[in-house]
């Protein structure tokens, strides 16, 4: 038995207390360096997963920056093969013109996009247009690439019904390089003939350099993005391009967040353990040194406690470091405890909610916060998102997450995320809606529009389609920017929300084309009503900076079921009916008619034997002999086109010009007739000039000066034996381009002309601002010609103008002698008609001019 305490002598009392306490503080000492071994390892597992979890994040956000861009160069590949437009000028045939002067596909794709090659590849697999550096050049796109295209090729043919673009990594002269390409297809352009062979494939390829990969870098928080050496293929931060990494691969450096935590807390756990073990000598020298027991043992219980003190700060701020809040509640489900960071996150005052009801507070879709911590059996690694207002009323999420402390408390940490769920409902809207407009893009609109006709539209409740396109908005684009332009979409797009009613759908679904789906019109006047409608809020003027810009619209209408039942079918007669409205003069709308359909294979047909005429000679020219007034004699002729067809026989100019105008076959066209035109007129007496007629929309497409240049140098007639007409809408579209180049023009010694001179209502202004020669009275005033003094007048006044003005005045249409009687009379200086001559072939015209010649002035009874 040890001895009694009682009877120890207070020595043998303070040497067992002293034992006593150093035993304990020995533990104390043992127990605290577990403590400080198990916080530097958990720091050490800490960093380690940190910069884990940062490697992760920073490859989640390298591939998706990779994925990025080829998702922008397959959407930008796709933009432009699935093209009514590519595909008639890079398919049925290679218009440079089209594709690289006028930078449909061209440098600007280099410039804008930074797509260092660009390759059309035809149906037998060459290489037939090709722009590398923003440059057109003749190079194989096998051989730029250094490799084979026929896997390329048969993937982006296979998703041409689809309209799927494919993608591919490739290396091209040792620098990684994505490949982008696409089958041309007509995309939903009703007025392009689709051939049955394989189609042409649009070929885009973006390298990637360092500059770029920086910045794509920067935009998704990873620095130092770079192509990997061959020292670097094999570290841990490497990303592999194409198959196996066949186009290199992508370095970066992530951050390290556990380094910076370790630099921070090791040195502070070192400086506890290194004063708690002070503190433990301090006190063994203080219990030697002392009798006292009691007051070893009450000074080594103070420095334990502060101890602990120091402890839980620590814990503390390690807690309000976290960018989480850390709740508790008790049985009742009240909270018990907040952090600090409850305030800083919330902006809600933390004593004010201590003791009160946590679903007070917080909710979840699935009911209160308290039914979803009492489900039996709920994983604790489970969290929940909950919704709460904060204190300016707006709603946040944040996601809960708790775990049990028995007696059916929960402790738990609540992470903001309302920022990361904003995004992701951002994404999801943007995937069925336009980012400029806002409003449903064709995704949506083809589910809306199969809802709709699921529900089985009846004749009395029809389902109605309108498909709107804006006219005179390309120059908008052209003449102010493409900024202006997206200024005027977007207020279009607002206009057409506000005009149609809740449950009906308006979508954007070109560039400036809209789809709008009505569900309670029921009778024809009601749809035709809301199309004016339509249109008089869109002609409204639209501000642009200090500019008010003018645009108007046309609309194609389909309804179901009575055109179609389908949405497919329904889309292509809404297109049909808007193309009809185009054809009737525009800003107008009709209704789809099963004869549209037939008319426009019609009009197709004729397009492309026009086109064929052209290029194989099946046109002709006729000319009208100008003769001077007042003695008879012939001063040139005015050049006519005439077609003869084989099959439909003689087609009339008012019938294929227009199509010709609207295709783009004017310029082929016109380069024809000037051409031939100025050919035959070098075989003339020298006195005669050759008068030919421009289109308005050759001022605006194709560079009229050099095309008028060529043919003059190709036949090698004298300028000034050639004669140009046109028309007062030249000057109406764009006066400053046309004033430039009548100006060009007339620098090369060419006369203009005014051609159906009073049939405008400011041709007065253009006359004494514009370069002419000469301008020619409408065939109009002499048909309506009376024998009252009041229709001369007209005629007289028109002449005394044009003479004031030192112009030539030619009248047409001179049918009778007592309209050359007039013409004599108010001193007229030429004439044409039937009366003087009918237009007359090659042959008819050359023995005409060796009449006249011979007899010096042309005879007519």
């Amino acid at each position: 038995m040890p001895e009694d305490l009682f009877s120890m002598t207070p020595s043998t009392h303070r040497r067992s207390g002293v034992a006593i306490i150093r035993a304990s503080l020995l533990k104390f000492v043992g127990l605290l360096t577990g403590v400080f071994l198990l916080a530097g390892y958990l720091i050490l597992y800490l960093a380690s997963d940190l910069d884990r979890r940062e490697e992760g994040e920073s490859a989640f956000h390298v591939r998706k920056a990779v994925r990025t861009i080829e998702k922008s160069i397959g959407a930008t590949v796709k933009d432009y093969a699935f093209w009514g437009d590519a595909y008639k000028h890079l398919h049925t045939t290679i218009d440079t013109e089209w594709a690289y002067v006028r930078q449909n596909v061209g440098a600007t794709l280099y410039a804008d996009y930074g797509f260092g090659g660009l390759f059309v590849v035809d149906a037998a697999d060459r290489t037939v247009y090709s722009v590398i550096g923003g440059q057109l050049q003749a190079v194989a796109a096998s051989d730029w690439l250094k490799r084979s295209l026929p896997q390329i090729l048969v993937k982006a043919r296979a998703g041409g019904d689809a309209q799927a673009p494919t993608t591919l990594f490739v290396d091209v002269g040792g620098r990684p390089a994505l490949v982008g390409a696409a089958a041309i297809t007509p995309g939903t352009d009703p007025t392009v003939t689709v051939d049955d062979g394989p189609a042409s494939v649009l070929i885009f390829v973006d390298i990637l350099e360092d500059s770029r990969l920086q910045a794509l870098g920067k935009d998704y928080g990873v620095e130092g993005l770079r192509i990997a050496t061959a020292a670097e293929t094999d570290g841990p931060h490497v990303l592999a391009l194409g198959e196996n990494g066949a186009a290199g691969r992508l370095q970066w450096e992530p951050e390290k967040p556990g380094q910076r935590l370790l630099s921070m807390g090791l040195p502070l756990i070192g400086l506890a353990a290194l004063l708690v073990y002070l503190m433990a000598w301090a006190i063994l020298r203080r219990t030697t040194a002392s009798a006292q027991a009691l007051d070893a043992s009450y000074e080594s219980l103070q420095r334990s406690q502060a101890a602990l003190a120091i402890s839980e700060a620590r814990f503390r701020d390690v807690v309000e470091a976290s960018s989480d809040w850390v709740w508790e509640i008790d049985r009742d489900g009240r909270f018990t405890y907040l952090s600090e960071r409850f305030e800083a996150v919330t902006g809600l005052v933390r004593h004010d909610w201590l003791g009160a009801p946590m679903d007070r507070l917080l909710c979840t879709e699935l009911g209160s916060v308290t039914q979803w911590l009492g489900i039996p059996n709920r994983r604790p690694d489970v969290s929940v998102d909950c919704r709460y207002l904060d204190t300016n009323g707006r709603e946040r999420v944040t996601r809960l997450s708790a775990r049990a402390m028995g007696d059916l408390a929960f402790r738990g940490t609540a992470t903001d995320v309302t920022e990361e769920i904003e995004s992701r409902r951002r994404i999801e809207f943007l995937s069925q809606h336009d980012a400029l407009t806002g409003l449903p893009n064709r995704t949506r609109l083809r589910a809306f529009l199969d809802a709709k006709l699921a529900q089985r539209p009846t004749v009395d409740r029809p389902l109605v389609m309108l498909s709107l396109d804006l006219d005179r908005f390309k120059p908008v684009n052209d003449l102010l920017g493409h900024a202006a332009g997206d200024t005027v979409l977007s207020e279009i797009s607002s206009r057409l929300a506000n005009r149609v009613r809740h449950g009906d759908l308006v979508a954007r679904i070109g560039g400036d084309e809209f789809v709008l789906i009505l569900t309670d019109l029921k009778r024809q006047d009601e749809v035709e009503a809301l199309c004016k409608q339509l249109i008089e809020a869109i002609e409204q003027p639209v501000q642009v900076g200090e500019q008010e810009v003018f645009v108007s619209a046309s609309i194609g209408i389909a309804l179901a079921p009575t055109d179609a039942a389908e949405a497919t079918e329904l889309l292509r007669y809404a297109d049909i009916a808007l193309y009809a409205a185009k054809s009737c003069g525009r800003n107008t709308w009709r209704f789809y008619a099963s004869d549209m359909n037939s008319k426009i294979i019609e009009r197709r047909r004729l397009e492309n034997d026009l086109r064929f005429a052209i290029k194989h000679g099946e046109l002709c020219l006729h000319f009208q002999p100008r003769f001077r007034i007042a003695d008879g004699r012939m001063v040139g002729a005015e050049a006519l086109v005439r077609w003869q067809h084989p099959e439909r026989g003689l087609i009339p100019p008012d019938t294929f010009i227009p199509i010709a105008e609207e295709t783009g076959l004017i310029l082929a066209l016109s380069n024809w007739v000037m051409e031939t035109a100025f050919q035959y007129a070098t075989t003339w007496p020298e006195h005669l000039f050759v008068s030919v007629n421009l289109s308005p929309s050759e001022f605006k497409r194709g560079n009229l000066v050099e095309r008028v240049q060529q043919a003059l140098q190709h036949a090698g007639i004298e300028a000034r034996r050639v004669e140009i007409e046109i028309t007062e809408n030249v000057m109406l579209d764009d006066a400053s381009l046309a004033l430039d180049i009548m100006q060009t023009l007339k620098t090369l010694g060419i006369r203009i002309a005014m051609d159906d001179f009073g049939t405008g209502y400011s041709s007065l202004s253009y006359l004494r601002t514009f370069p002419f020669d000469g301008l020619k009275i409408d065939r109009s005033f002499l048909s309506k010609l009376g024998t009252g003094e009041e229709d001369q007048s007209v005629i007289k006044a028109i002449v005394g103008l044009g003479h004031a003005l030192s112009l030539t005045v030619t009248a047409e249409g001179i049918e009778t002698q007592e309209h050359m009687a007039l013409l004599k009379s108010v001193m007229c200086d030429e004439g044409q008609g039937y009366f003087l001559s009918r237009p007359l072939d090659t042959e008819g015209f050359n023995a005409l001019v060796r009449v006249t010649q011979d007899a010096g002035v042309l005879e007519k009874s």
